[in-house]
């Protein structure tokens, strides 16, 4: 998961690749690894929205930034099941820069219980 994150969040930053392309590589990358957090602390969904609530248990996460992946999350739904994308560019800024931010969260997690 972590690699994919990675990966995700990697060509999320790459502004060549389309709009909708970078956030989805975006949210994904932050799913996964709110996903990854909650399993290192030995817990397990199946449920996209419960892993960002978790976010402030996990790693500590401020509201403000659990808020942003929640808007994230219904924006990411609007996309892919209504077809309407209603996200800009300051809005993929913040999803990428609060990704960057999460990521580092998790690698200090398992560097911390290594």
């Amino acid at each position: 998961m972590l690699r994919s994150a990675v990966d995700r969040l990697k060509d999320a930053h790459n502004a060549v690749l389309s709009f909708a392309s970078r956030f989805d590589l975006a949210y994904n990358a932050a799913h996964a690894l709110a996903l990854t957090a909650l399993r290192l602390h030995g817990y397990r969904s199946d449920k996209r929205y419960l892993v960002f609530q978790c976010l402030a248990h996990t790693l500590d996460t401020d509201k403000a930034r659990v808020r942003l992946f929640a808007l994230c999350y219904d924006r990411r739904n609007l996309a892919e099941y209504e077809g309407y994308m209603d996200v800009d560019e300051a809005m993929l800024a913040e999803l990428v820069a609060a990704t960057d931010a999460l990521l580092e969260q998790v690698q200090k997690v398992m560097a911390d219980a290594r």
